[in-house]
């Protein structure tokens, strides 16, 4: 891919070309970055660029569908509730709380905006990162509703859509707000204080 360079220079020159796409697309959005933008970001040539990624489509696709290996962590977060009857509502808590910041993060937000701003030029590639990513999540947090559910920790009939209403209660006013505004506008005192409300009033309907 990148002709005789050694292994360890072309690895090293594809991650500096990666970061400097991420930061000119979150910049000045995909439309406006050139790969001649990109190139000098990365301190090396335009030719290096087109060594390594064929045109600007698949550089935006390959750093859009990285950040998907980001969401296992996540998972893993998710699918370790344990099923402790006494600890339910702290653990719930613990997880909301964990759960909203990793979500609202200035990085993850900027991304998410990018992606819906170009869904319309790349719908298949906005499909990709929401079912690697976040629809991943939620299949994990029905799954371990589900368990919680069958040891009769909670009540839930449906577990996908209990799943969206825990996720939805957290992330609808400060995810809302950052896409309106441009960038985060909440406190992490506010951010806590939605995780616990969130998990109150699904503990109310579910448990």
């Amino acid at each position: 891919m990148a002709g005789n360079e050694p292994g360890g220079r072309s690895a090293r020159k594809h991650q500096a070309i990666m970061e400097a796409a991420t930061a000119a697309f979150m910049a000045k959005g995909y439309a406006g970055t050139s790969m001649d933008d990109i190139a000098k970001l990365a301190a090396v040539s335009k030719q290096t660029v087109y060594k390594h990624f064929a045109d600007k489509e698949k550089l935006f696709a390959e750093i859009v569908l990285a950040t998907t290996d980001r969401v296992d962590a996540m998972i893993d977060l998710v699918a370790g509730i344990p099923t402790d009857a006494g600890a339910l509502e702290e653990n719930l808590l613990r997880l909301a709380r964990q759960f909203l910041t990793a979500l609202t993060q200035p990085q993850v937000l900027q991304l998410r905006r990018l992606i819906i701003a170009n869904a319309d030029t790349f719908p298949d590639l906005g499909a990709a990162w929401y079912e690697q990513g976040f629809e991943r999540v939620l299949a994990t947090l029905a799954a371990t509703f589900q368990r919680l559910s069958g040891q009769g920790l909670l009540r839930i009939d449906d577990p996908l859509l209990a799943a969206n209403h825990f996720s939805g209660m957290l992330l609808w006013i400060p995810v809302n707000k950052a896409m309106f505004h441009g960038g985060p506008q909440h406190t992490q005192a506010e951010l806590d204080h939605y995780a616990d409300e969130g998990v109150r009033v699904f503990l109310a309907a579910y448990r």
